[in-house]
């Protein structure tokens, strides 16, 4: 194995990691970082959705007692099968408009111009959500949601197949818009995330399969491995940090990226790769 494309993998699995469960869009990022490093090509593309999966496990490791504790209780405890029945009605858009759209929209709309554009547009958003959050919680836990809470903030996830709207900023800052308090829409977006990014991996690495072979086992390794990592620390720090900041931050960096890119492209300083 190629050991400059070894190094690409190591920092897309790092960019994965770090941006998957923050507001900015993993899958911008990825896309800009892949067009940086001339990693952009058919297989690239499904080794950024597989490495997701790295990152997912980080969330099972820092939320596994809560899992294991659900599981445990799902035959005797109705809070546990509430709880469960939210995550999966979250789950079920996403999968419904991901097979009747996702072709079309990886066609038509993974390019850095509409990424940057997004990226844009999600700051704004987050900005608007962040001013009028004091009033409008109603639900300060995940155990507080019901079925109705979890199907709208699903179908605002469903907001996230156009790269640059960022999964965990439209399910966080649309849990939030909907009135989910920021600890409950950050802690229902890492769960949601568990069965939405493992099916999309797995559905991307068997629809994809004939692009693979045993010679990419070491590339997606190291992709996986360093994006699970980067994730780990991300969640731990990012839970840290809401329970005393706003995503305020977040909305600015996202409107900076997003206008330097578009600078970049218009003026040829940057060559992006469509």
């Amino acid at each position: 194995m190629d050991t400059l494309l070894l190094l690409k993998a190591a920092i897309m699995g790092v960019v994965e990691g770090l941006t998957e469960f923050l507001p900015i869009s993993s899958t911008g990022h990825l896309i800009l970082a892949g067009s940086l490093l001339g990693f952009d090509d058919a297989k690239a593309k499904v080794f950024d959705i597989a490495i997701q999966t790295g990152a997912i496990f980080a969330v099972i490791l820092v939320y596994w007692q809560r899992i294991r504790d659900t599981l445990v209780a799902l035959p005797s405890q109705p809070q546990a099968r509430r709880f469960a029945l939210n995550v999966l009605i979250g789950f079920f858009p996403a999968v419904v408009l991901g097979l009747l759209l996702g072709k079309a929209i990886k066609a038509h709309l993974f390019t850095p111009t509409v990424v940057a554009s997004t990226f844009i547009i999600g700051g704004f958003i987050i900005l608007w959500a962040e001013r009028r959050q004091q009033a409008a919680v109603r639900i300060q836990s995940v155990d507080d949601m019901g079925p109705w809470d979890a199907l709208k903030v699903g179908l605002v996830q469903c907001l996230a197949m156009v790269p640059g709207t960022s999964r965990s900023g439209a399910t966080i800052i649309g849990g939030m818009l909907l009135g989910l308090s920021r600890k409950a829409a950050t802690d229902y977006s890492f769960f949601l995330a568990i069965p939405t990014l493992i099916g999309a991996g797995v559905y991307s690495l068997y629809k994809e399969r004939a692009l693979l072979s045993l010679a990419d086992v070491p590339l997606f390794a190291v992709g996986l491995v360093l994006s699970f990592i980067s994730a780990w620390l991300c969640v731990r720090w990012l839970l840290r940090y809401i329970s005393s900041h706003s995503f305020v931050p977040f909305a600015y960096y996202r409107i900076v990226f997003g206008v330097v890119v578009l600078v970049t492209a218009w003026t040829g300083v940057v060559t992006w790769a469509d």
